[in-house]
């Protein structure tokens, strides 16, 4: 083993240590057993995941926590990747026994890489893609662009977390560059392309920066919202879009809310960004959710009877992350047990995937929101005024509040002896904020995954 491979071996034995104290020991099994790290490629690490169940659920529900933790360890942290892998093998004799095969079905590696000319992965394409009433606006937009190039230009989608933005613009961008017309795409999020110009701005090479960005025929950026207040990034974005757009290349954004709603953003790149075609993805209806599910259990070689189907469907909310999760605890479960789950068994998976939060004590909420905000938990119970402090602290007792349904002299006096009115003002300060900080609702969404 190589000092690299050691050093990348220490560097995720010590996030998997941190990952094990926010979640069950039955949820860091699951998904972080046979993970590991490939390699770290000055700052751009790429992590082994066992499944394409696994990549898409830690990408969805624990990208952001990784990051976080991989920049706390190794500041020059630049992006995480999860590319699906065989389990590490480790000293088997040369006589080891052939393993029978299970029901998981990995992708070819051709498939699973994603390339790293233009961000975009295989995987996504429209005959994946699951089309409904829900999303077919979005669809009927995006196969225009692909037959008549720079008609909505930009093409904006925003809908909340999980409902198919990225695999739909990524879809695109796949067709294209899969149709011989040798355009040049490029898929990029927008805390990736942030933080790439402030690598190059520190080290002196802006123009590398500007000629990169300018060379594309298909520019398509993910989750707008995390560009607020970000100044000099907007700034550049500005340009580049104005460079873009004057000269017909196709430009495709997405984001959580309506580009209207982001706060901290310009409004002179908000006039732009409405400027086109502006679609939205709301929440999947009954009809669709069982179109979803049905196509996404197919893709993954599980098979359903037609009342657990439909049960699934009424369960769960449509987000395609949360669905593929809980297909994925039914295929292991599936495999494990040899047999076919009944409704009870499915109930069961769900409790488990979905823990309530009423069995959590109010110390394991602080350790989560500590972790979360990379504070010491300590610091949430003193006196502290200073604003890394008091924002966590507020968020702590809203969390307590809306979902474990404490009473408000309760939290005050859990939390540091405070009185029941600072409980009462911090939650309905996030409450309000809530309506107009998408970055706070990103934050509250994973904590109460989280949670």
């Amino acid at each position: 083993m190589t000092n690299m491979e050691m050093d990348n071996k220490k560097l995720w034995d010590t996030v998997l240590v941190e990952l094990e104290l926010v979640m069950t020991g039955a949820t860091f099994t699951m998904w972080f057993k046979d993970t590991y790290i490939i390699k770290n490629d000055e700052g751009a690490i790429q992590i082994a995941v066992p499944t394409t169940f696994a990549e898409t659920w830690i990408r969805g529900k624990f990208h952001n926590i990784i990051l976080k933790l991989l920049r706390n360890l190794v500041p020059s942290v630049r992006s995480v990747e999860y590319i699906v892998c065989e389990k590490r093998s480790t000293e088997q004799p040369k006589t080891a026994k052939k393993q029978p095969e299970t029901r998981t079905r990995e992708l070819p590696l051709s498939e699973m890489v994603i390339n790293k000319d233009d961000n975009l992965n295989p995987k996504y394409t429209f005959d994946t893609f699951v089309v409904g009433p829900f999303n077919e606006f979005a669809f009927a937009a995006c196969q225009t662009i692909i037959k008549k190039p720079v008609v909505y230009n930009p093409l904006y989608i925003y809908g909340n977390t999980g409902l198919g933005k990225t695999h739909i613009m990524q879809a695109v961008g796949n067709h294209i560059k899969k149709s011989g017309s040798y355009k040049k795409v490029y898929y990029i999020t927008s805390e990736r392309f942030s933080q790439e110009m402030i690598d190059l701005m520190q080290a002196g090479k802006m123009g590398v920066f500007k000629e990169k960005y300018r060379k594309y025929d298909v520019f398509i950026m993910d989750d707008i919202q995390f560009l607020s207040n970000k100044e000099k990034t907007q700034e550049e974005l500005f340009h580049l879009f104005n460079y873009l757009h004057e000269n017909n290349k196709q430009i495709i954004f997405s984001s959580d809310v309506h580009p209207n709603f982001i706060t901290g953003l310009e409004s002179r790149l908000k006039s732009r960004f409405v400027s086109g075609m502006i679609v939205d993805i709301p929440q999947p209806d009954y009809e669709s959710r069982l179109e979803i599910i049905k196509k996404k259990a197919f893709d993954h070689g599980v098979s359903l009877k037609k009342e657990v189907v439909e049960f699934l469907a009424k369960e769960l909310d449509g987000n395609i992350r949360e669905i593929e999760g809980a297909l994925n605890s039914i295929s292991q479960h599936i495999e494990l047990k040899e047999k076919d789950p009944s409704i009870e068994v499915i109930k069961s998976i769900l409790k488990t995937e979905k823990r309530s939060t009423k069995n959590l004590t109010t110390k394991e909420v602080v350790k989560i929101v500590a972790n979360f905000y990379n504070i010491e938990e300590d610091s949430i119970y003193e006196k502290s005024r200073k604003k890394e402090i008091i924002k966590p602290r507020q968020v702590l007792m809203y969390l307590l509040r809306e979902f474990l349904d404490i009473s408000f002299p309760s939290i005050g006096q859990k939390i540091g002896g405070r009185d029941h009115t600072t409980a009462i003002h911090s939650y309905e300060k996030i409450k309000e904020d809530l309506k107009t900080d998408p970055e706070l609702i990103q934050e509250i969404d994973q904590l109460r995954q989280l949670l």
